[in-house]
Parts: C-alpha cells; structure tokens; sequence
C-alpha cells in the first residue's frame, strides 16, 4: 500500500536534489523541514514553497548541528513521517592524493550522519506504525569507482544500509528505500565530479526525485530511476569482476 506524507525533513535541501525534493514535496501539501548548511539558500526557497516551511541550518558533520537535526526527529509533537536523506559529497581524484580530511568528510556526511539520522528517525516511525526513509546512494556504490573510492565506498554503505532497514522496518508499517540515481546535472557535476557515461544516459534531476519518492511511497527497497541504467546494472552484476573493473575505469576516468 502506498504512503503519504504530512511532514518530511529534507538534508541537503538548499540545491540540487534537495532543492528537487523539497519542491516537489511542496506541491503535494506536505509541510517541510529544511536543512543545510546555507541557511539563505533555505530561506529563499522557503518564500518561492507554499506549504509551512521549518528551517534547520545545520553542518551535519558537526555534532551539535548533527544532534539539532536529531531531536528534531524524535519530536513527537509535531512528527516527522518522512525523511530524506540528500545531503552527500562527492569528489574526484587518485585516492592517495587527495587531502584525507576531505574523505573523512565524506565518510562523515554520506555515512555517519545518515546512519544516526535514520536511528533517531525509526523509533518514532515504528512506534505510530507509519513513515518512510529515503536514503540517497549513487550507482557509484554498484561498481568499482576508480578516482572515486572514498565516495563510491559510502554509497555502498548507503544502499546496504538501507536494504536492510527496509526488512527490519516494513513489518513495523515503515518504507526504507535507497535512491540509486546516475549522473545528473547537479552542483556536484557542476563541480567537476567527473562521470564519463555518455549524456544519452544523463537524467533531469526532477525525473530522478520524482521516481524517488513514488519508490519510497510504495515500499521499494531500492530505486534505480533509469531503466536503461537499472538494465545495465543488474546485467553488469553478473558479469565477472575483471568486467566489472573495465567498466569503472570507463565510467569514472582511471588514469
């Protein structure tokens, strides 16, 4: 059976698919929790929606903006029955030279505040016997991620995590669902994330929400939102790891 949602908390929602989700969300009449770093982006978004709007501006690698955003979910006065897990980074590069802070950064964000916001978000959930979980991964996670490993490797952990929460969760009336989208133009592309598949593959982020939060409604475990993508993968799977590498080194640009 499918869900709605009266209230949703979106991470990451100042741009790109957080901009996406919150939009769409908006125009469904669910009321919003807004969070991210940039807390003028937010309110400049917040005055374009027309549904009761909440703003957290939070650093989620920091722990009190982490914890702000934790109690928030576990307020059962005004509850939260969907949250979105968007807010991620990603970087390229050779692995041994990139500066290690930024990929403890990226374990921090992708992994660690993800996995606490969704264990401070699911005992009110299971409790009232209804909510939703829809966590962000990449196809970066299905494949190995050459100039990509750190962010790659968190996205694994996202779609792993997420599996297995939506088989604890669902006898509780709770949907987890990973959202495994390929490439976009989004800030990160824009960025310089480098992602050689072929634009024919590329997605509108609106396409790729969209499909997202229909998946999340109806109990999905995972979302690929492209079909020729979901085809590709799941084919890809099966095929010998000696494969699997030579598509990494396509897709992410080994050098």
């Amino acid at each position: 059976m499918k869900q709605t949602y009266a209230r949703a908390l979106v991470t990451g929602a100042s741009s790109g698919f957080g901009e996406h989700f919150a939009r769409q969300l908006s125009a469904r009449g669910t009321a919003l929790v807004l969070v991210a770093r940039r807390g003028e982006r937010l309110e400049k978004l917040a005055a374009e929606l027309g549904t009761e709007i909440e703003i957290l501006p939070a650093d989620l690698t920091d722990p009190v903006g982490l914890a702000v955003v934790e109690d928030r979910l576990r307020d059962a006065a005004n509850p939260v029955d969907l949250l979105v897990n968007n807010a991620g980074v990603g970087t390229t590069g050779a692995f041994a030279k990139l500066p290690v802070e930024g990929e403890t950064g990226k374990v921090a964000l992708n992994v660690m505040a993800l996995m606490r916001l969704c264990h401070a978000a699911l005992p009110r959930m299971t409790e009232a016997g209804h909510g939703g979980i829809l966590n962000v991964s990449s196809l970066s996670g299905t494949t190995p991620a050459p100039r990509a490993a750190t962010y790659g490797a968190t996205k694994a952990f996202v779609t792993s995590l997420s599996e297995s929460l939506n088989r604890e969760s669902r006898k509780h009336g709770v949907h987890v669902t990973a959202l495994l989208p390929g490439p976009a133009p989004t800030e990160l592309t824009e960025a310089g994330f480098e992602n050689l598949l072929p634009r024919l593959f590329w997605q509108a982020p609106e396409a790729i929400v969209a499909r997202g939060l229909a998946a999340v409604a109806a109990g999905k475990p995972v979302c690929i939102p492209s079909r020729a993508l979901s085809i590709a993968t799941v084919t890809g799977s099966r095929m010998p790891r000696s494969f699997q590498y030579l598509v990494g080194d396509r897709l992410f640009g080994s050098k």
